[in-house]
């Protein structure tokens, strides 16, 4: 299958136009299935402009609380960022020569970083021998390519499919270049990647998510400042494209099991009556947490807090991505996701953990599937039920239907992994 299309950059230098002016054929891409297409939006910073965790008023260290999911490190900060990078980012380096990768590999720095993150370094280069070499020692690879022509923009597709990464800073502003690699590499296992060269560009960075309606698997955008890495923030969060699949679950244990250690999560927002948060004792799934907005005898409502469980238990957040507990804290951001599965994001306030008995809740989806949350044991906490409705969890009997989120088990940093995994 083949596609012909007119080239259209807004921008040219008059000695490209009888190139440009040429029809661009390209060639749908198969095959690298084995390289593993990313599941989740990748959003990756480059440190290019950093030199010590606290540059920038210490921005680095805020990427976890964002929808970051990998960090661009480099052989001249790589020894001074490395400790700092959130947990459960992937971590990538940019390297241009073999002699880097010898010396990475002599100082045996790639095996640190993979028992850190628990995912092998990302090779970053444009060298396809060094590539190749980062691939035998264990490495992951990613090719990087500039792309400012016709013949740039084919030698992207036919040598990037190979790589589990592509990424690619394309030289002029139209999306069509970006359309054709999209179209080309859709049923391949790469993932597409595009550098927004400009910092500040935050409405590239976005646009670039959707283009073709399904967009690039991801970005690369580093601002270095903290207003820009908020606005993005914000955007995403804006988006709305992020759909959480909810289904009935059949209650099949109700039962107390004792004392012990469980938080409240206060928002910097309020709940609307149909919204809540998921949370489960395993990466099989959650329940739908009801908030505090529903009427209490012998309290006032705190239409900002879910009671959300033991500090043990997942919250499942955007991005396909999950938080224990007891990781959050204030600043956090955190999944607010409405009885129809649409979602919008919200920052924690505030962390509230005490001693409190505790309550088992097992269900089983009509699949077959079974999961778990332990929540306070209380009359006035409360789930919804598949209409919505809040159900006092000391009231629910085996049969009972609550409102839950079925996912593929295995996670590691709160990153959805392929692996065997049993939790019961």
């Amino acid at each position: 299958m083949t596609h012909e299309l007119t080239n259209g950059y807004s921008r040219t230098r008059p000695e490209d136009l009888a190139v440009l002016r040429k029809p661009i054929r390209l060639e749908a891409m198969t095959g690298n299935a084995k390289a593993g297409k990313q599941s989740q939006t990748q959003i990756w910073f480059d440190t290019k402009n950093f030199s010590e965790p606290q540059d920038h008023q210490g921005l680095i260290l805020r990427l976890g609380r964002f929808h970051y999911t990998g960090v661009l490190l480099h052989p001249r900060n790589l020894e001074a960022l490395l400790p700092a990078i959130p947990g459960g980012l992937k971590a990538a380096i940019r390297l241009e020569s073999l002699g880097e990768l010898e010396a990475l590999l002599s100082a045996g720095t790639h095996q640190e970083i993979l028992q850190r993150v628990q995912s092998p370094l990302i090779a970053v280069s444009s060298n396809q021998d060094l590539l190749a070499r980062a691939s035998e020692a264990g490495l992951s690879t990613c090719l990087y390519q500039y792309v400012d022509d016709g013949e740039s923009l084919h030698r992207s597709i036919q040598q990037g499919f190979r790589h589990p990464f592509l990424m690619i800073c394309f030289r002029d502003p139209t999306n069509i270049p970006l359309e054709l690699v999209i179209a080309s590499l859709q049923s391949t296992g790469t993932t597409l990647i595009k550098e927004i060269a400009n910092p500040t560009d935050v409405d590239d960075a976005i646009v670039t998510l959707g283009v073709m309606e399904v967009g690039a698997d991801g970005v690369m955008f580093s601002p270095v400042e903290h207003e820009q890495l908020e606005a993005f923030a914000r955007r995403l969060a804006e988006r709305g494209q992020e759909r959480v699949a909810l289904e009935p679950a059949t209650v099949t244990k109700s039962e107390p099991i004792g004392m012990g250690f469980r938080s409240c999560i206060d928002l910097a927002t309020l709940f609307e009556p149909t919204e809540g948060m998921i949370v489960g004792s395993t990466s099989q799934g959650g329940v739908l947490c009801c908030p505090e907005v529903f009427f209490l005898p012998y309290m006032e409502t705190r239409p900002f807090r879910v009671n959300a469980g033991g500090v043990h238990s997942y919250v499942y957040n955007a991005a396909n991505r999950t938080h224990y507990m007891s990781e959050l804290n204030a600043g956090s951001a955190v999944m607010v996701v409405s009885s129809d599965g649409s979602t919008r994001q919200a920052p924690v306030g505030r962390m509230k953990t005490e001693m409190r008995p505790l309550r088992l809740i097992e269900a089983r989806f009509a699949s077959g599937e079974t999961i778990n949350v332990i929540l306070q044991d209380d009359w006035h906490v409360r789930v919804f039920s598949p209409e919505a409705k809040p159900l006092n969890i000391t009231e629910l009997r085996p049969g009972d239907q609550i409102l839950a989120h079925k996912a593929a088990p295995g996670r590691h940093v709160g990153i959805k992994i392929d692996e065997n995994i049993k939790e019961n």
